[in-house]
């Protein structure tokens, strides 16, 4: 330019600003990519500091607290968001995650019925959804939620799982080994399952499936805190006479 200026120069103050809110928004994103929780949560705070009124800054920072154990500060960062902006999936979605961490189970259940508002086939929030019912005993509400997302999502394994566990739970091993057998057949590799096959298989008095199932979770999974127990039913079942085969887990 004739007088010399170059053109950040002339760059108005709002413009700055922007572009600096911009270059902090990217640096904080990219460390959290990068799993530099606390670093990104100090550029994060830098750019409150500039603008308090961007719900992405305010999720972004809720993210890094929970990722940090700081589940409180979290809490009242993504909030925040949540009020900026309350129609972002991932805001309500991270603040049931935290509400769950929490024990703040009926909050949870409100984020996690927000957040399937906004994405009503996201499986990780039904999911998640159920777990916060788990977690205030309704066990019931749960099975339903996880039932439904087997229908509606058939390749989410977790489902199958968990409601595996709160059948076996209630004693309902037949309906729960349909359900582990189907969680195989979508992940054969899943082979910590192997387990709790046998634990099913023992419980309907099915002896000789139960050991070879206890004897695969012993080839796969050697180091588990379930190999001692596994090992000591194969030898228990082994003195199991057939007139008797319903011996139960100890």
């Amino acid at each position: 330019m004739s007088n010399g200026k170059t053109k950040s120069q002339y760059m108005s103050a709002p413009a700055a600003k922007k572009d600096k809110l911009q270059a902090l928004q990217n640096k904080a994103d990219l460390l959290r990519a990068q799993d530099s929780f606390k670093e990104a949560a100090g550029t994060y705070l830098n750019s409150i500091m500039l603008d308090r009124s961007n719900a992405d800054t305010y999720l972004g920072l809720g993210i890094c607290y929970k990722n940090l154990e700081k589940n409180k500060k979290a809490i009242e960062y993504l909030e925040k968001a949540a009020l900026l902006d309350p129609n972002k999936f991932d805001t309500f979605y991270e603040l049931g995650i935290c509400q769950l961490k929490e024990g703040a189970s009926c909050c949870a259940i409100k984020c996690f019925i927000q957040a399937i508002q906004i994405e009503p086939d996201n499986p990780d929030a039904i999911y998640q959804l159920g777990l916060a019912h788990e977690q205030c005993d309704e066990a019931d509400m749960a099975l339903m939620i996880y039932q439904k997302l087997i229908e509606n999502s058939p390749s989410y394994i977790n489902a199958y799982l968990r409601k595996s566990y709160l059948l076996m739970k209630m004693e309902l091993y037949k309906q729960a080994l349909g359900l582990y057998l189907n969680a195989l057949k979508i992940n054969k590799n899943y082979t910590r399952i192997y387990f709790d096959i046998g634990v099913c298989l023992d419980k309907l008095g099915k002896i000789s499936d139960a050991k070879r199932y206890y004897r695969k979770f012993l080839t796969h999974e050697p180091e588990s805190e379930n190999a001692n127990i596994a090992l000591k039913r194969i030898e228990k079942l082994r003195k199991v006479k057939k007139s008797n085969p319903q011996l139960s887990l100890v």
